[in-house]
């Protein structure tokens, strides 16, 4: 059974940081695509970011480039998203999801990743 647990989220003041993680269990967690996406309220689920197997290739949402950055360490079935200059626009359930083993590199449609966690709150506060 494949399970995502993220955690990390938490409130935060704006121009604040958080580093959120996800601990993926039931899987060769380095054979697959990971991604975050995040889910405001009464929005739409939307890329953050991704991330290929070996961590070698990164996108991201324009929301998130130069302020975000997404790792991940296949040692210890973990993904990372390093969150910096948060603002109100950032407050929203943060979930990792992973894609399908053929795919190698990261989408940005939540439609094209398999399983998915519980999600974490973040609130940043202004």
């Amino acid at each position: 059974q494949v399970q995502l647990v993220e955690s990390g989220g938490g409130l935060v003041q704006a121009g604040g940081s958080l580093r959120l993680s996800c601990v993926v269990s039931g899987l060769t967690f380095g054979a697959y695509v990971m991604g975050w996406f995040r889910q405001a309220p009464e929005k739409e689920r939307e890329f953050v970011a991704g991330i290929s197997r070996n961590g070698g290739t990164t996108s991201y949402a324009d929301s998130a480039k130069g302020r975000f950055t997404i790792s991940r360490d296949n040692a210890r079935n973990t993904v990372y998203l390093r969150m910096n200059s948060l603002n109100a626009e950032d407050t929203a359930v943060y979930y990792c999801a992973v894609r399908p083993r053929w795919y190698t590199e990261p989408s940005t449609y939540h439609q094209d990743y398999d399983y998915w966690g519980q999600g974490t709150r973040v609130t940043v506060a202004s």
